[in-house]
């Protein structure tokens, strides 16, 4: 059941993607272009997104256990060292690069193109390459 509710979150998620437009890379673009056409859309989608995170947390911690598990598991760590400051500015560099994030390259695999392939060989590069990378836990 854990497993079909992560597959319906997932669509869910790429549905919304869709629908909010944010599988197109020039969205992105022309949010990050403010001297040029600027386009306000993805300030809204990272708005919502809050807005829905936070009600959901609100709901979700007023359970003693989450519905499809027996506790639930949220990060430990809150120090900031060298591998997520630098994944984080790979992160954003790349987003600002090609337009794309994880989740809107994923949900545009159907219209693939050479950027876009260009991006997903480059995100699956880094994950070999921060599994290759020693972590200090």
């Amino acid at each position: 059941m854990k497993t079909l509710m992560g597959y319906i979150a997932g669509l869910l998620f790429g549905l919304g993607l869709g629908i909010s437009g944010m599988t197109d890379p020039a969205r992105v673009l022309g949010f990050l272009d403010l001297f040029g056409a600027w386009d306000p859309t993805l300030m809204f989608v990272l708005g919502g997104a809050v807005v829905t995170n936070f009600i959901g947390y609100r709901l979700a911690f007023k359970r003693t256990a989450p519905i499809y598990g027996e506790v639930f598991q949220l990060p430990t760590r809150q120090d900031l060292d060298v591998r997520l400051i630098g994944g984080s500015a790979l992160f954003g560099i790349g987003w600002g690069l090609s337009g794309y994030c994880p989740g809107p390259a994923f949900a545009s695999i159907a219209g693939l193109s050479v950027p876009l392939a260009a991006m997903l060989l480059a995100m699956v590069a880094g994950w070999f390459l921060a599994k290759a990378i020693p972590s200090r836990t």
